[in-house]
């Protein structure tokens, strides 16, 4: 028996059905990701299956004693408290009480204590108590710290905490990895993979996509329908079809036309006394014009600006550090004209602080930056700061003017907002009305109405929707000015960026080329190198001629004749490995066989140097 399902369910907030008829069920076990454009209804589908919202029609049935919890999109602004505090408030007032005793405990108020003790008991709370400890140990959460202290990312920790705290049948997440760093984002994989429950969620990162969904249930102009398998499955089962939807669209459109053109002919159709015919002509136009078009695609283009020098950014022995912590260690770093580069980093290692002393924004505390000429920079803040919350979105984008003009061509403000996929009502509404992803869009539409040739952008992939985001790539990919990118989405990473400059902790930068991936392949092999290169850095005195090559022994001969095999196996080992680093289900295993994976490649790549190096030394004689 499911444990969750919709039947017939409908729900409005003005306007057209959000979602129209809507029949779906959850079982147990599975892990279902909800996709569809910003706008859709994924949030409220979710908050329905909470038992949030009441739907206009139809019902939702949940099964006998199952548990639904749902971790909230953005962190609440009120919420105050020790980490104790906050996971507890997911058990309701008996959490209060709870959290009451813990404070009475460490506090030493013997009163308070046995006050809050004895509600515990006559409401058999102690269960619960044991169950809060279990979580904060589960997700590895310091119980006392203050939960306004933490970082972003051990906030949404907490808050995953608080919905677990239930012991839900049916855990909802709405943008789970939103501000998470790389590494807190692999490990909320694993965390879910191992999951019990049945887990419904919503996410832009398609890399967490991938490795965790069994199912996918799109979203579709009020419409839902379930995709089973996985996403690459879904992506090509919904180009059919979609691409059989347009054919009938199109034949549908066909014989409406030709019927319009014979209730045209007058007197003659009339003649035929055909009513049938004029009656299903009648049935056809009502179901012409409540036809749901499909969503349009945002049409993005940058406004250039000239060509600015070939060096745009050279960096020389940057030294910085914040609160107590060196953030860069004599570092150096180069940035030329059209580079795309990557930051990568966990959240506090100094990737803003970085961009900010690359721009010149920031004076270093050691060494020097020098900046290219001709620069024109266009900045996209992660916090989106620039945009006016006083002005409505019109406003935010015009600056005062009716026209914009990109690249030669002339637009009216709010014709080019409809191409951001703006309504010229929800132009002009007010931007606190904006979702999550309608502000991204509207930042991204004023940063892009600016003429640059240094484009610079921190996070700029949260909310967004995948269509939109695929977008976003292709325009960064054909930018053909240089690029400054901070994301955690590693999919992003890959598709977009040339190079990358990696904070790899106590003070060191690290400079790769490619993407992500390629920098997960490179890192181990770099590591290797390094290491096996220590021996040979000892100077050798400097001879006038090389000695005469000595005649090498049968073990030595024996030798050489294998090694040639040897380097050819190794080769082919390094190649295996770095290929199932590749696969996005090698990210699916826990965090330590991930940990030995990369150190085996690192050992690996140092027997390979080792061999090289005895072949050319035995090759010398």
């Amino acid at each position: 028996m499911s444990l969750l399902q919709f039947q017939g369910v409908d729900f409005s907030v003005g306007g057209p059905l959000l979602l129209e008829k809507v029949d779906l069920s959850i079982e147990t076990g599975e892990r279902v990701c909800i996709v569809g454009r910003n706008g859709a209804g994924k949030s409220t589908l979710m908050r329905l299956m909470a038992g949030e919202l009441r739907p206009d029609d139809g019902e939702i049935r949940v099964q006998g004693g199952v548990v639904v919890a749902r971790m909230a999109q953005e962190v609440p602004q009120d919420t105050q408290g020790t980490v104790f505090d906050v996971v507890a408030l997911g058990l309701g007032d008996l959490g209060r009480v709870l959290a009451r005793y813990h404070h009475a405990l460490h506090e030493g108020d013997m009163a308070a204590m046995g006050e809050a003790q004895a509600e515990i008991e006559a409401r058999h709370g102690w269960d619960l108590d044991r169950r809060v400890q279990q979580v904060l140990d589960r997700l590895e959460l310091p119980e006392d710290a203050d939960f306004s202290a933490l970082s972003g990312g051990m906030k949404r920790r907490v808050l995953l905490g608080q919905a677990l705290v239930r012991n839900p049948d049916i855990l909802l997440l709405d943008e789970p990895t939103n501000h998470l760093d790389i590494e807190a984002i692999a490990w909320l994989e694993g965390f879910l993979r191992q999951f019990a429950g049945s887990i419904v969620f919503v996410t832009h990162d398609r890399s967490f996509l991938r490795a965790l969904a069994t199912r996918i249930v799109e979203i579709d102009r009020g419409r839902v329908s379930s995709w089973p398998g996985d996403y690459e499955n879904y992506l090509r089962r919904r180009e059919e079809r979609l691409h059989a939807e347009a054919q009938e669209n199109a034949r549908f459109d066909k014989l409406l036309a030709q019927e319009e053109v014979w209730i045209r002919q007058g007197i003659k159709a009339r003649r035929t006394r055909n009513e049938g015919r004029v009656t299903a002509l009648k049935a056809m136009r009502r179901e012409r014009a409540q036809r749901r078009e499909l969503s349009g695609n945002v049409k993005m283009e940058v406004a250039g600006a000239r060509n600015s020098g070939k060096r745009v950014i050279e960096a020389r022995h940057l030294t910085q550090g914040y609160g107590g912590r060196v953030l860069l260690d004599d570092v150096s770093a180069t940035v030329l004209r059209g580079d795309r580069i990557g930051v990568i980093g966990p959240n506090g290692s100094g990737k803003s602080t970085l961009l900010k002393i690359l721009l010149g924004e920031l004076v270093p505390e050691g060494g020097e930056v020098k900046l290219g000429t001709g620069l024109q920079v266009a900045y996209f803040d992660q916090h989106r700061s620039q945009l006016d919350d006083t002005r409505n979105a019109l406003e935010n984008v015009a600056e005062g003017q009716d026209f914009i003009e990109i690249n030669g061509s002339r637009k009216h403000v709010v014709g080019y907002l409809q191409d951001f996929l703006f309504t010229p009502e929800r132009a002009r509404a007010p931007i606190t009305r904006l979702s999550g992803g309608e502000r991204n869009r509207l930042l991204l539409a004023k940063l892009f109405a600016q003429p640059s040739n240094l484009l610079v952008m921190d996070e700029p992939t949260n909310d967004l929707d995948v269509e939109t985001l695929e977008l976003l790539e292709e325009l960064l990919a054909d930018y053909k000015g240089t690029l400054l990118l901070v994301s955690h989405d590693r999919d992003f990473l890959d598709n977009v960026v040339t190079g990358t400059l990696v904070l790899e902790g106590d003070g060191r930068l690290g400079e790769y080329v490619g993407g992500y991936s390629d920098w997960l392949r490179q890192r181990p092999v770099i590591a290797g190198a390094a290491r096996s290169a220590a021996p040979d850095v000892p100077a050798t005195p400097t001879v006038a001629a090389p000695p005469a090559k000595r005649k090498l022994s049968y073990k030595e001969a024996r030798e050489l004749e294998e090694l040639p095999a040897r380097i050819e196996r190794l080769e082919g080992e390094i190649a295996s490995c770095t290929g199932a680093m590749n696969d996005p289900a090698f990210f699916q295993q826990p965090a330590a066989a991930i940990t030995a994976a990369n150190l085996a490649l690192a050992q690996l790549q140092e027997e390979l140097d080792a061999a090289y190096a005895r072949w050319e030394a035995l090759e010398a004689g």
